[in-house]
């Protein structure tokens, strides 16, 4: 619920103030991915938010479900190291869905992974100088911000062209 503050204009002499509740544990974590097919084909993106919850296993499972409705063919997930992406819930999971596959990304190289350039993407352009009232605001402004940028192409597609991994070798 803390705002991340950003650099700003304002007419001289008035210096923009935000004002916020302290000490707000609520929060909206979030889910995604960014799809592509092959070298050239416009990336496509998925997102889920959780009004103040942790993604547990549970939620993978049914995101990957949701991966599995909107994608076409054989899915490769590329995921962090995350230990509810690991479990023994997801791995059940996947081994009943012989059209995903997962390949995880090294420890604690998060440079590599489009959907880190996404969040930090969302924080300091769709939610910057958000001062949210209620869970209620942050989540609408987070699914809006969110739904501007999925259908931004050129954005997802820098996400991805920025990784120094190379997802068509």
């Amino acid at each position: 619920m803390a705002p991340i503050v950003k650099r700003t204009w304002a007419p001289a002499g008035e210096t923009p103030r935000i004002i916020h509740k302290t000490r707000s544990h609520k929060k909206i974590s979030a889910i995604g991915a960014i799809a592509v097919r092959h070298t050239g084909r416009r990336p496509r993106m998925m997102f889920r938010l959780l009004e103040g919850q942790n993604a547990n296993s549970q939620i993978f499972v049914q995101f990957l479900t949701q991966l599995l409705q909107n994608i076409d063919g054989h899915i490769i997930v590329i995921w962090d190291r995350l230990v509810a992406h690991r479990s023994k819930i997801v791995n059940r999971w996947l081994e009943k869905n012989s059209r995903i596959e997962t390949e995880f990304f090294p420890p604690y190289a998060p440079e590599l992974n489009p959907v880190e350039y996404l969040w930090s993407y969302l924080k300091m352009n769709g939610l910057a100088n958000l001062a949210a009232i209620d869970l209620d605001q942050l989540y609408r402004e987070s699914k809006s911000s969110l739904c501007d940028i999925r259908r931004r192409k050129d954005i997802l597609k820098a996400f991805i062209d920025h990784s120094p991994a190379n997802f068509f070798a």
